[in-house]
């Protein structure tokens, strides 16, 4: 019996020593994968109640629902991203706004940027927030008037309202119409917060007469010339969701908009090759729960997690996604910018203490 032991022992010590010797690196210990792979990789979402976790640019959500890709008043782009998806509330938001401007306010349709990866959680590229399926990128461009192919949703680009190398709008793009579509988001109670570019913000204060109370929603921050971000609250139910801040007091055409026209705010990011959180976060600093919702079973079918309250046409999610190999956009990925705000127990906002990553 000691011999075979012996003789067992030597063969696992020789198998260490040839897998040593091969080149191949064991597991480390403790190695854990990053969240963005995870969740990029997710082509559909997690087929539980509709639950938002953590905050905007740390967590993620289940029983996201994807905006039809065509609708009466609405058109949505960069289809092989496959970030159309989001909490229903957030859906039904915009949906209700396409239709709102169009008959109300001279919009003649919305078209939609990202909203979410299926399950949320940090993305591939791009965007810090949008993790948790409350925010949106609306377009500042209007929706033609005939469809777009899926190569054109892939090829064009948004028309930026500012000026090129300025901080104002351009008031040859600039129009009535874009008021009033940021007017119409802002009244609705469950939108918290619209990012548009300081110089967006600017021209609403300067032109706005009468009730100014809505401007408060409309916050100043990088990028957003060409698109707005639209945020809703943490819905009921998400007892897991992390609110922010809330917005100051006052329609905030003040100092704290002021400091974006200074030097301040647009000098040269001293260490651009740093990592940006997306890139380095693991599973462990998301919310217990994002384990779960990765871990959870997929609806039955593509068109049962297509959202049905707005009358658009379902377009089969896996022909979205499968486009993607073959879809190559001429144009640079879109500006995205940064989650604007930290939690309600974080550093006062609009005032940034340093430039936010990308």
């Amino acid at each position: 019996m000691m011999t075979m032991l012996k003789s067992a022992l030597k063969l696992a010590a020789m198998a260490v020593v040839a897998f040593a010797l091969s080149g191949i690196e064991a597991p480390r210990a403790g190695a854990e994968e990053l969240a963005k792979n995870l969740f990029g990789n997710e082509k559909l979402p997690a087929a539980l109640p509709a639950k938002s976790y953590g905050f905007y640019s740390k967590g993620c959500f289940s029983g996201g629902v994807a905006i039809p890709t065509d609708g009466p008043t609405w058109q949505a782009m960069r289809l092989s991203r496959n970030r159309r998806w989001g909490h229903p509330a957030l859906v039904s938001v915009i949906e209700r706004l396409s239709r709102d401007a169009a008959e109300k306010d001279g919009w003649p349709g919305l078209l939609i940027g990202d909203l979410s990866q299926p399950r949320g959680g940090p993305m591939l590229t791009g965007h810090a927030s949008h993790q948790i399926g409350l925010d949106a990128d609306i377009w500042l461009t209007p929706m033609p008037r005939r469809t777009l192919t899926a190569q054109e949703r892939e090829d064009i680009s948004a028309v930026s309202v500012i000026k090129k190398k300025g901080l104002t709008v351009d008031e040859k793009i600039w129009t009535p119409e874009h008021l009033r579509l940021l007017r119409r988001a802002a009244s609705y109670p469950e939108v918290e917060r619209i990012l548009v570019h300081p110089g967006i913000k600017k021209k609403l204060c300067d032109t706005v007469k009468g009730d100014r109370f809505w401007l408060r929603k409309i916050r100043p921050f990088w990028g957003h010339d060409y698109h707005f971000h639209l945020r809703i609250g943490c819905q009921p139910g998400s007892t897991g969701c992390k609110e922010q801040a809330a917005t100051a007091p006052g329609d905030g055409c003040d100092e704290s908009l002021a400091w974006w026209f200074t030097d301040e705010p647009w000098r040269p990011n001293q260490n651009p090759d740093a990592p940006k959180a997306r890139d380095v976060m693991k599973m462990s600093a998301l919310p217990k729960e994002c384990r779960m919702v990765l871990d959870a079973p997929s609806p039955e079918s593509e068109m049962a997690a297509t959202f049905k309250g707005g009358g658009g046409s379902n377009t089969s999610i896996t022909a979205v996604i499968d486009q993607a190999d073959t879809i190559v956009p001429k144009t640079p990925a879109e500006a995205i910018g940064a989650n604007a705000y930290l939690p309600a127990d974080g550093v006062a906002v609009p005032l940034p203490e340093q430039r936010p990553q990308e």
